[in-house]
């Protein structure tokens, strides 16, 4: 618990740089997202139609293999990726519980389940983080005190999901608790449809700290839940969403790392249709999902993911107990 210094320095650190900015800075950022994101589709676009060109027509046709691999898993992942960082880089939660959910249906292990995601999102949270620092969205103060908890707390979980994972057994008994996991974490986000606006008004001490800390270890162990706990609580206790979702994110990215680059020395890197699906179509999506902040409507995004999560994790709980 902090001592009361302590707290005023908490909140010296949440309410920094929470005033709006002028709509003309806002609207001068929003131009320079888009434009340099554009130059970098099409400088993309052209280095894949040369390569296209240029490549042997057996590469070709091993990448065509590798793409149409498990039932054409990538073409799924491509879409699951682009749907999820709408929703995340818009409401600062639900890539990782929407991917897990998805990932537990078509059985994979755990523990790939949750590297595959970190080692997609290490990407699509930087184009996220990159996207949310030109448009004002972050408090600096906020994300280094959120960044170095949440990176120990990563590491923890990465870890100790490895080593839950190392047997078939292990693993397959894992499933079931993380799929009560990501339902909770749809029951959080349904609920939070629900709050109503007066609660958000009024702020409330948070210990940033202990938030950093357990976030980074559910988000890693679980494959997702950093944004239902860490952004959803200073939503919750009046937070200006802007900040939030910008200050969340890239203290996301930065324990996102820690945990990919933990799960590479555990475990590794399986399922490259899974992670390329993800990272493309998140990639894709995360520039844009950025300006989406505070501008989509809000109770019904809650709605809509926390309804699919809770169905989603139903499945997967039939399957392990009735299949």
């Amino acid at each position: 618990m902090f001592e009361k210094s302590e707290q005023s320095t908490v909140e010296e650190i949440i309410e920094t740089n929470e005033t709006e900015s002028s709509e003309e800075v806002v609207s001068s950022g929003r131009k320079k997202v888009v434009n340099k994101y554009t130059v970098t589709l099409v400088a993309i676009i052209t280095v894949l139609f040369l390569l296209y060109l240029l490549l042997p027509a057996e590469q070709l046709q091993r990448i065509s293999a590798l793409i149409s691999k498990d039932n054409y898993l990538f073409y799924w992942m491509l879409l699951v990726g682009f749907l999820a960082e709408i929703v995340a880089g818009s409401m600062g939660m639900g890539y990782g519980v929407i991917c897990t959910t998805i990932l537990l249906i078509l059985n994979i292990p755990p523990a790939v389940i949750s590297a595959s995601i970190h080692s997609a999102e290490s990407f699509t949270s930087a184009a996220g983080t990159i996207s949310h620092w030109q448009l004002g969205n972050v408090n600096k103060k906020l994300v280094k005190v959120l960044a170095i908890p949440a990176i120990i707390g990563a590491i923890i979980g990465a870890i100790a999901l490895s080593l839950l994972s190392e047997g078939e057994k292990y693993a397959k008994m894992t499933k079931p608790f993380l799929a009560a996991y990501t339902m909770y974490l749809g029951y959080t986000i349904l609920r939070n449809a629900f709050v109503k606006k007066d609660v958000f008004a009024t702020k409330k001490k948070v210990n940033i700290t202990t938030l950093g800390l357990f976030g980074g270890f559910i988000d890693s162990f679980g494959g997702g839940g950093w944004g239902p706990l860490v952004t959803g609580t200073f939503i919750k206790n009046g937070r200006t969403p802007r900040y939030v979702v910008g200050s969340s994110t890239m203290a996301k990215f930065i324990l996102t790392v820690a945990s990919a680059i933990t799960f590479i020395f555990t475990i590794g890197i399986h399922h490259w249709n899974i992670v390329a699906g993800l990272l493309i179509g998140g990639i894709i999506t995360a520039p844009f999902s950025a300006m989406l902040t505070a501008k989509l409507p809000r109770e019904k995004m809650f709605v809509t993911v926390g309804i699919v999560v809770i169905v989603c994790s139903c499945i997967t709980l039939y399957r392990f107990f009735f299949l």
